[in-house]
């Protein structure tokens, strides 16, 4: 958008139930940083999540279209440390495992 963070954008994480539904699990904004430091204060169990990013009303309060009105991303996580970045523009996006 403009190499600056996104700040104000509502995330939230679900866990793939063993019946296939998706559940939330945590919500929250990011911080003036783009960031989320701590999603939740309980450890995750080993499953599939997916973190839905809202972008559109992000998009919205900037002024601009958003091509992607959410953006989701499904992972499987096995234990330890989680870190997944999300770089967003108005028309693209990409998100990778962080160390």
């Amino acid at each position: 958008m403009r190499g600056t963070p996104a700040a104000g954008l509502a995330v939230a994480l679900h866990r793939r139930e063993p019946d296939g539904d998706w559940k939330e699990v945590a919500q929250t904004e990011t911080d003036a940083e783009g960031r989320v430091r701590e999603l939740t204060e309980e450890a995750l169990d080993p499953a599939e999540y997916r973190l839905e990013f809202d972008t559109k009303p992000y998009f919205e309060r900037s002024g601009l279209d958003a091509f992607y009105p959410s953006v989701s991303v499904v992972f499987t996580f096995e234990g330890g440390h989680l870190h997944v970045p999300l770089l967003l523009s108005a028309y693209g996006y990409t998100t990778y495992k962080g160390i």
